[in-house]
């Protein structure tokens, strides 16, 4: 049997429209409002939706079997901040959402979520970034959340006038995701893990078209917190099978991953994945064909290891599309996010 046919304008547009929606960590409502609207518009009544107390979205399709049912999860929600200090200056200080250098945020502009509504835009900027006025010291200072700041374009000198503005701690910022697509290359902030999301979604959009269902019961789970650790540890029925995790593919120096395959995720900082389960995705992506490479990533963890570390009794896999420069100004290709939507689907039909 082939796999069903991936319609690639709908895997890049539903991509482009993940990442220009806002979802840092904690603030997630609006994208969770377009994947129950997207998931309901593709006119599978087999697919039942519905929100956890956390925020997660799940999705449940009956599939053929019921014996062994099982899971694919992907993290919806991504870096960010939150503003912990209103200067005298009027500016502001942020703390990070989840793990990145300072240094990968600097220039960007963003959108600070006031809590009245009256959201504000800005820019994330060494606190002395003049070079005219600081000279050497504009390389010299240490890039870390002491020393970086949120410009705010509004008439604001004091930390009054920007109280004024609607502005206080703890006000969610996101930071511009700055999407483009040129030759097939898609570059964005947030590819992890919308680009993940966008693969399963497309899986979910082909096998539709086709009035096909998985082999299994299967559960679509969104999570809202793996950027902090704890995304997928709930909203999962405890009697699964398996848990195959969707997130991006490390590449870089000493990696095997690229742009161009999915990849299988053998072991990361939280050990080795299921073996069994690994083998089998590997068998079927040689069966149909699916480019793919298998690799470890020493700095990483997956919504996988949340569910085992909550105590899920589950075998666990990772797969996902090679992502540059990863937690930084990313890039992946639109051949990556094939491949990972067709083992997503050769995975459900088998």
């Amino acid at each position: 049997m082939s796999l069903p046919e991936i319609n690639n304008d709908y895997l890049l547009k539903t991509l482009n429209r993940l990442l220009n929606i806002p979802s840092p960590t904690g603030y997630t409502d609006d994208v969770i409002d377009f994947l129950v609207q997207d998931i309901t518009g593709q006119g599978c009544d087999g697919i039942s939706t519905h929100c956890t107390h956390k925020g997660a979205l799940v999705g449940t399709w009956a599939g053929e079997c019921n014996d062994r049912p099982r899971a694919l999860t992907a993290h919806i929600d991504t870096l960010g901040g939150m503003v912990k200090e209103v200067k005298s200056n009027g500016r502001l200080k942020l703390t990070n959402i989840g793990s990145f250098a300072w240094n990968t945020i600097e220039g960007e502009g963003c959108t600070i979520f006031s809590s009245n509504g009256d959201n504000q835009r800005g820019s994330i900027l060494l606190d002395k970034a003049s070079a005219h006025v600081f000279g050497t010291k504009v390389g010299e200072t240490k890039r870390d959340a002491g020393n970086m700041e949120v410009r705010i374009d509004a008439r604001t000198t004091t930390a009054e006038e920007t109280r004024m503005l609607g502005v206080e701690v703890g006000d969610f910022v996101s930071y511009d995701p700055r999407v483009e697509q040129t030759d097939g290359f898609i570059r964005s902030r947030h590819l992890d893990d919308k680009a993940g999301v966008a693969c399963m979604l497309a899986a979910l959009q082909a096998m539709t078209a086709v009035e096909v269902q998985p082999t299994q019961r299967t559960t679509f789970h969104f999570s809202n917190y793996e950027e902090v650790g704890h995304g997928a540890a709930a909203g999962l029925p405890v009697d699964l099978a398996e848990l195959v995790a969707v997130d991006m593919a490390v590449v870089g120096e000493g990696q095997t991953s690229d742009e161009f395959h999915a990849t299988i995720c053998v072991k990361d900082s939280g050990g080795p994945y299921h073996h069994g389960l690994n083998n089998h995705l590997r068998s079927l992506a040689d069966k149909y064909e699916i480019p793919h490479k298998a690799d470890i990533y020493p700095y990483y963890g997956s919504d996988g290891e949340a569910y085992w570390r909550a105590g899920g009794d589950v075998a666990v896999a990772l797969i996902g599309p090679g992502v540059d420069a990863s937690h930084n100004y990313e890039r992946t290709h639109v051949e990556s996010l094939i491949a990972t939507t067709n083992w997503i689907m050769a995975y459900l039909l088998d």
